[in-house]
């Protein structure tokens, strides 16, 4: 079978060439920003968006950087990272300044990637006198000029970048389920990786990653066939370099894209880390499974009432995912290893779980019914009619009715609790689409992602 994933694009190029400028002036475009309710990923690093129908993950490298210690990716490595896990790179370089040396390695860096790489001519407004064809010398096409500040060029960039998009469809084995190993640094994601590789019933292939920092393995667990994915990564050339081992934002997208369901590893001694709850936004936002795995438990000083007392400090520091499993684990005695298998062969099901389109709109009549949506003035919305997405794999449904822009957040999570209550899909995220009676668009305006 094949599955939908969303593409990766990664701004990269040195320092002060209006990377970050050019990401949030495409976060301000219309039509770009596809997700803006509370509990949503949309930071200074990332951003899910949507062009000409088309779904992608905007990574600017420039914000790139680990939360301890404040230490920023080289220039190299994050053109490395680009080239290992982005689908599409753009390289930004600056109008009014002579190509430099910087640019001509980042260039080249991007170009071995054999990934389709647009360079972007930032700050175009100062030097528009400079013929496009001085940059030709980089190697690079297309060539965009583009101005953050003025806002020119975004939607050529945008056009280009969406014609550019590899076919956005992983091809697996039938019934193969895909688990994601993340975390930040050093809260026990190998050893994790290796005591679940040592737990199963048969190991079906050991194989390297397509890209550099992913590991992974293939094994069998009550007859399916797991595939399992640790981003710790592959250290390079037998040393440990300090950007290889930091948690990368890129590489992460790209080992939840690849996924089914996400296992978000946290240090049981070193909880309520805001980067944890951004690891698990991201998740969501991908729509994936997710469960909350507290590593190390063996190491935690406890007695019969430490589990219970711990779990709403957890569970409330990401209110945002309630629908996640949450288990305690310890990788050196092995406690609730195997039980991660049963969990995500649940949720798995969950993620298939088909609802006949009758029986939805029922539960819809009933929903509205107990609890109206509110409006304004003449504008309250209707919501109609409902089907669920057959070429999903995100559980995804559609509402289709009036003025559903007018819809407050509440009463969308309202929806997908309700949802919750009558048909479960614990573990896995969900996604409502909203859509206008006479819209044709593919989806809405904006999905809603649970919260």
């Amino acid at each position: 079978m094949s599955k939908r994933k969303v593409p990766i694009v990664a701004i990269v190029g040195r320092a002060n060439v209006g990377k970050s400028s050019l990401f949030n002036a495409i976060l301000g475009r219309r039509e770009t920003i596809i997700a803006t309710e509370a509990g949503t990923t949309r930071d200074s690093i990332t951003a899910k968006a949507s062009w000409q129908d088309k779904d992608f993950w905007l990574v600017d490298t420039a914000g790139m950087k680990d939360a301890s210690d404040d230490f920023e990716f080289t220039i190299q490595e994050q053109i490395i990272q680009a080239a290992d896990s982005a689908d599409i790179i753009w390289v930004v370089i600056e109008a009014q300044t002579m190509i430099t040396e910087e640019d001509r390695r980042v260039a080249k860096l991007a170009l071995k990637s054999k990934k389709p790489v647009i360079l972007v001519v930032n700050k175009r407004d100062k030097a528009q006198t400079t013929p496009l064809t001085d940059y030709l010398k980089l190697g690079i096409k297309p060539i965009i000029p583009t101005s953050a500040i003025h806002h020119t060029g975004i939607d050529e960039l945008l056009d280009t970048t969406v014609q550019e998009m590899p076919k956005a469809t992983i091809d697996e084995a039938p019934d193969r389920v895909r688990i994601a190993i993340l975390g930040r640094p050093n809260v026990g994601k190998s050893q994790l990786f290796n005591t679940l590789a040592k737990k199963q019933q048969a190991i079906v292939a050991d194989r390297a990653g397509t890209t550099r920092d992913i590991n992974r393995t293939i094994v069998k667990f009550n007859g399916r066939e797991i595939e399992l994915l640790d981003t710790a990564g592959i250290r390079r050339n037998g040393k440990i370099e300090v950007g290889i081992e930091r948690f990368s934002v890129i590489r992460s997208l790209s080992a939840i894209e690849q996924s089914d369901i996400c296992l978000l590893v946290m240090d049981a001694n070193e909880l309520n880390v805001q980067l944890d709850q951004k690891i698990a936004g991201l998740i969501k936002e991908a729509g994936k499974g997710l469960i909350l795995v507290i590593s190390k438990w063996d190491s935690v000083e406890k007695d019969g009432f430490t589990h219970d007392e711990m779990t709403p400090g957890i569970r409330y520091n990401f209110e945002f995912v309630p629908w996640a499993t949450l288990i305690f684990t310890s990788s050196i005695t092995g406690q609730n290893v195997t039980k991660l298998f049963e969990l995500a062969l649940e949720i798995d099901q969950n993620r298939k779980l088909r609802i006949k389109t009758p029986e939805l709109n029922r539960w819809l009549a009933d929903t509205v019914n107990a609890h109206p949506p509110a409006g304004l003035k003449n504008r309250s919305p209707k919501l109609n009619y409902m089907v669920q997405e057959d070429d999903n794999s995100i559980p995804s449904f559609k509402i289709f009715g009036a003025h559903t822009k007018f819809l407050h957040w509440s009463y969308k999570r309202y929806m997908e609790r309700r949802l919750r209550e009558r048909y479960g899909f614990a573990g896995s995220a969900i996604q409502l689409w909203f859509i206008e009676k006479h819209v044709t668009h593919k989806h809405g305006t904006r999905p809603f992602h649970n919260g």
